[in-house]
């Protein structure tokens, strides 16, 4: 059975000029955005602010979280021009600030990782003044991947912790929160990046959980976190077990910012890439 929604946690999404004019570039140049494709509450005002998050390697994923509204149908090949059309479309649009994330490619010798960098590449040839965050896999905490796609040097090097680690087993199980730290680790200890990670509660994690995983990203030196509300996409996902009251993100973002990080984004509408632009800007 669904939990009623409560009152902060209801919010009026509508169209405007500016939707409807990112949306129709997207569709002309055959680009996906997990802004549509995750159905983010946030996307309106992100386009607004000149910001949007591109997800790369087609709409199908290769995991099952049952929390994810992207489809795990058998991916399709790679579409070479995505790195082009995508650095084009950064343009065409003005954006300030790109966010690229891709769905998981575990049928891929190299996971996506080449594809991955050059999109990187390309939207920073296309695009010099614009700022590049790279929302990504883990790719295994394959050192190999990981060169490949860290090396193109991102403003920001984004990798979502997504739950805490007691419930890794039952809603991401074919993921491993120790390889997400691993990721954040190399990112900031051998890579020298900026780093950021996000994570979702509702699930019936305790308080404790969360100030726990908090600790663990500021032991990798993590420089930024965003805890955002899970949000059902369907029955077929995971239920909410609890829609957490706003002082609660209020105390997660206090104790976050006494524990070191640079900036912590936590509410019920924030996703991983709100506010993407202001957080690299703090930078």
């Amino acid at each position: 059975m669904r939990r009623k929604k409560p009152e902060w946690i209801k919010l009026k999404i509508q169209g405007s000029k500016t939707l409807r004019s990112v949306e129709s570039v997207l569709d002309n140049m055959h680009l996906n955005t997990v802004c549509s494709e995750a159905n983010c509450p946030n996307k309106m005002e992100c386009f607004e602010m000149g910001t949007a998050t591109f997800m790369i390697m087609g709409k199908n994923c290769t995991r099952n979280c049952k929390f994810c509204n992207v489809t795990t149908r058998k991916p399709m090949p790679l579409d070479p021009f995505e790195p082009r059309n995508l650095a084009l479309a950064v343009r065409e649009l003005g954006l300030r600030h790109a966010v690229i994330t891709s769905v998981d490619r575990d049928d891929l010798e190299d996971e996506g990782a080449n594809h991955f960098a050059e999109v990187s590449r390309l939207v920073r040839e296309y695009n010099p003044k614009t700022t590049v965050e790279l929302l990504i896999p883990d790719f295994h905490a394959r050192e190999d991947l990981l060169d490949i796609v860290m090396d193109t040097r991102p403003n920001v090097l984004n990798h979502n912790i997504e739950v805490v680690p007691e419930l890794f087993d039952h809603i991401c199980p074919q993921s491993n929160f120790e390889h997400s730290m691993k990721v954040l680790d190399y990112a900031k200890r051998v890579k020298g990046l900026v780093t950021k990670s996000g994570m979702m509660v509702g699930f019936g994690e305790t308080f404790e959980m969360v100030v726990n995983v908090m600790k663990r990203l500021r032991e990798v030196n993590c420089d930024m976190l965003t805890i955002g509300q899970y949000l059902q996409p369907s029955t077929k996902h995971i239920a909410v077990s609890e829609y957490v009251h706003p002082d609660i993100f209020d105390e997660y973002r206090k104790i976050g910012k006494e524990l070191g990080f640079k900036r912590v984004d936590s509410g019920p509408f924030v996703r991983s890439s709100y506010h993407a632009q202001a957080l690299n800007d703090e930078e």
